[in-house]
């Protein structure tokens, strides 16, 4: 199956704004191809707000997160995997969701011989 991160950060994200509420992404910054203002890491994690206001050119894709945004004044390019994110909350009052880790999703478990197929009839 197809990682489920992805399509969950993009509903809890525009849950959050649908309640006027500012959506704040936690991220493991320590992860491959996470690339955040290194000053603002904290244990290896660093909290981005993620609001409209906050950030242009958006995108929650699949398999990455990007956009732009300012940090004392400077605009600069952020980008980190899907898999990367955290949590993903409302500021005012940390309401939101914890992702748990989904582990490697590159190949699908093998078929088991003894499972039966299910098969749609039409």
């Amino acid at each position: 199956m197809t990682p489920r991160r992805p399509y969950l950060v993009r509903a809890i994200y525009q849950w959050v704004l649908d309640n006027g509420l500012t959506p704040h992404v936690l991220v493991a910054a320590d992860d491959d191809g996470v690339e955040v203002p290194r000053e603002h890491v904290r244990d290896g994690q660093i909290v981005l707000n993620v609001a409209p206001s906050a950030t242009k050119d958006l995108i929650i894709g699949d398999d990455i997160v990007q956009f732009t945004a300012r940090f004392g004044g400077v605009a600069r390019r952020l980008s980190f995997p899907t898999s990367s994110v955290i949590a993903l909350y409302a500021r005012e009052n940390g309401q939101g969701m914890v992702f748990p880790d989904e582990g490697p999703t590159e190949e699908p478990p093998p078929k088991r011989p003894d499972r039966p197929t299910l098969r749609v009839i039409k």
